[in-house]
């Protein structure tokens, strides 16, 4: 099998070379392509050196099995027939393709077959905050039709890119120097602060952003369900955060709700609002793995009860979606809230494209 990553040297086409290593994915031969700026860099790949293409017009993609491509939405548009062409099936990162009739939008724990009707040679990867939302969703969907949704997220800097990291990282030092701090990436100063904006706005008030929740909700969970979004970049490195209200056909009870979440494909349930600390109680923590030694030490070593839920600081370079926070809505007798996080890197953009990959290729198997 021959695989591609087009925008191979951003945070995705890096985060899809380390996670197509971890996951031993069929692979015999990866070609890695990119920009002018990135042409000719050097990655390892399982022990060998892969120097980037030059991306360009023509027939580079011919015997190419499965793209991943990460390089922005203009680029995707340029480069789609270059790509699939000879038969590659193009899995793309950027919003070019999602509304599209004849592009299936895919996440696999909610709508993998659709993956198999992709008459272009297409397959978008949705939005980083709709696919952990979805995957939450799509767990309360089974006992319930959901008629309504409110969400508010809390979007890392890491969703902006690499530039984004950095700079947060750079306002940091500046502000903690009394210095200026340099706005290039965000509409503010994105240190200390919220910024209750992602992408431009549209006429309805709403961003872009926003209205992607909306409409890539609907269709990939083929549902009428009605979506009102506000999305917040926070100053957080790395996963995404939200808070989501759902309104259900019939009641759906807290414990329902949480067994329907824990029995669910891609989310693990942290949840303890009353947790104290492994060595206080002598039971084991549901936190991720890794992910709050340092917090359950504290808490262990005063002997103090400690709050168990997902934040994005334990749940940076995992792949599952984290829920927590599970209660009723008092505002709603048929209403749910609950909190998500995830690592938008990973299951928001690279995972989620590989695992769509994985699909396809256990499908011929079978």
């Amino acid at each position: 099998m021959k695989i591609a990553i087009v925008g191979a040297s951003g945070a995705v086409g890096q985060e899809l070379m380390k996670i197509l290593a971890e996951r031993n994915f069929p692979a015999d031969e990866l070609l890695l392509f990119g920009s002018e700026r990135s042409a000719g860099r050097e990655y390892e790949f399982r022990g060998k050196r892969l120097t980037v293409q030059l991306l360009r017009h023509g027939d580079d993609f011919r015997g190419v099995d499965i793209a991943f491509v990460s390089a922005g939405g203009g680029t995707s548009i340029e480069y789609e027939k270059d790509i699939t062409r000879f038969g590659t099936v193009m899995i793309d990162n950027s919003s070019a393709f999602r509304m599209d009739a004849d592009v299936p939008l895919v996440v696999p724990e909610v709508n993998a077959e659709d993956a198999l009707n992709a008459p272009r040679g297409v397959i978008a990867n949705p939005n980083c905050t709709t696919i952990q939302m979805v995957v939450a969703l799509k767990a309360i969907e089974s006992l319930s039709h959901i008629t309504r949704v409110h969400v508010a997220t809390y979007q890392s800097a890491s969703g902006a890119g690499a530039a984004g990291m950095d700079e947060l990282w750079e306002q940091s030092g500046q502000l903690s120097r009394g210095e200026e701090p340099t706005v290039r990436k965000f509409a503010h100063q994105l240190a200390f602060n919220v910024i209750p904006q992602v992408d431009v706005f549209t006429d309805n008030g709403y961003t872009k952003e926003e209205m992607k929740m909306l409409n890539e909700t609907r269709k990939i969970m083929h549902s009428d369900v009605a979506v009102s979004a506000i999305c917040v970049r926070v100053p957080v490195m790395r996963a995404h955060s939200e808070s989501v209200w759902v309104e259900t056909e019939r009641p759906v009870s807290v414990a329902e709700a949480r067994a329907a979440f824990a029995e669910a494909p891609g989310i693990t349930v942290v949840d303890e609002p009353a947790a104290t600390s492994e060595k206080a109680t002598g039971e084991k923590s549901s936190a991720p793995a890794g992910g709050s030694a340092t917090a359950s030490g504290k808490a262990a070593a005063s002997g103090k009860a400690m709050a168990n839920y997902p934040m994005p600081l334990q749940i940076a370079g995992t792949d599952e979606v984290y829920v927590g926070r599970i209660r009723a809505d008092l505002a709603n007798p048929n209403g749910l809230t609950f909190w998500c996080v995830a690592d938008q890197i990973r299951k928001g953009a690279a995972l989620n494209a590989v695992q769509i990959a994985e699909y396809l290729i256990n499908r011929r198997k079978s």
